[in-house]
């Protein structure tokens, strides 16, 4: 662990009436003008980008408001960008907005550049988690160019396969043979990405917000999504509510099932990753947890990730009696205050 990083328990951060007047933040993302309902493509991803505009409405800020990434190919005139552009129908265009808001030299909230790239790329982040002692399943990368060498493929009768930068679980499939996996690899490289692929893990997935205290991460109340059928594989149509569905799996705290040594573990883990991260301002890292053996893996890190209210980070928010604006005003806060935008005027709530 880094000698000068300590983790902080999560508290509030209320944003200064002098920093709501003078500062203009600006809000960009691809769904900031939609008006109600689910998008045909994006699913519940518009929702939540119209949720985001109008809770930092509520919060009385200067806001502006973009929808594409030509808001930064010139001065927008702003003091601070708020970016959730984050699937921009190109790989690792996650990487793009912070990249433009740098060369404008205009603060952004979220990770560098460099750090979005290390998290978006799944293998790069299992190696990072290898190399801190965090286990994680065998795993194999196919570079999008280089041939699908069969006998690289990790071991297992069921392999799962999905594209290395993806997100909500696009584009994922799975095979139980080496010539299905093969196809799939080169489907993938098709569609103009990199394939990650690794022995489907029984189980539920882990999910851990991280956000930022007092300059210090600050681990959330862990979340479960906890499938009645442990071999489900969870798709992106599921996950943006645009298929209709039986309630294979549900959003539950952790603590109300797994053992606090479990819970403690996990942490650990969270802690030995984010010391690679920091400062991130937020962040989820997932792990994957089978209740029968109590073995947990690590599967991936999201840096800013999905903040609506109906997710992990809103979910958890609300165990600890945050609203969903007052976790954003929170997160939004650190971040202002980190870039030396307030100056002395930061209020932390206890």
């Amino acid at each position: 662990m880094h000698p000068n990083l300590a983790f902080a328990e999560p508290r509030r951060a209320r944003l200064p009436e002098t920093a709501r007047e003078r500062l203009r933040i600006l809000l960009i993302a691809k769904h900031v003008f939609w008006q109600s309902g689910l998008h045909h493509e994006d699913g519940n991803h518009a929702a939540y980008h119209r949720e985001m505009r109008e809770v930092l409405e509520g919060l009385g800020i200067n806001l502006q408001l973009a929808d594409s990434y030509e808001a930064l190919f010139a001065d927008p005139g702003c003091d601070f960008i708020f970016p959730l552009l984050n699937r921009g129908g190109f790989l690792n265009s996650e990487m793009l907005l912070p990249l433009l808001a740098t060369r404008l030299g205009v603060p952004y909230l979220g990770a560098t550049p460099i750090l979005r790239g290390l998290s978006d790329d799944k293998h790069l982040a299992k190696l990072e988690a290898q190399s801190k002692g965090v286990p994680t399943a065998p795993w194999a990368i196919f570079r999008r160019g280089a041939p699908a060498d069969a006998a690289t493929l990790p071991a297992g009768d069921r392999l799962v396969i999905k594209p290395n930068a993806s997100s909500a679980s696009w584009g994922v499939r799975d095979a139980s043979d080496t010539a299905s996996a093969v196809k799939a690899i080169e489907e993938i490289h098709d569609d103009g990405h990199d394939a990650i692929v690794e022995p489907f893990l029984d189980g539920s997935d882990v999910e851990v917000p991280v956000i930022i205290s007092g300059g210090q991460p600050a681990i959330m109340p862990m979340m479960l999504f906890e499938q009645a059928d442990p071999a489900h594989l969870r798709t992106y149509q599921e996950k943006r509510d645009l298929v209709e569905r039986e309630q294979k799996y549900s959003l539950v705290p952790l603590a109300d099932s797994a053992d606090p040594a479990v819970i403690d573990l996990i942490a650990r883990h969270t802690r030995a990753l984010a010391t690679t991260y920091h400062p991130f301002d937020y962040g989820r890292f997932e792990f994957r947890y089978d209740a029968s053996s109590g073995v947990v893996h690590f599967l991936e890190v999201n840096l800013n990730c999905n903040l609506w209210s109906q997710k992990v980070f809103g979910r958890s928010a609300a165990l600890l009696g945050w609203s969903q604006s007052e976790l954003i005003e929170t997160i939004l806060t650190e971040s202002l205050d980190r870039h030396g935008l307030l100056g002395s005027g930061t209020r932390l709530a206890a």
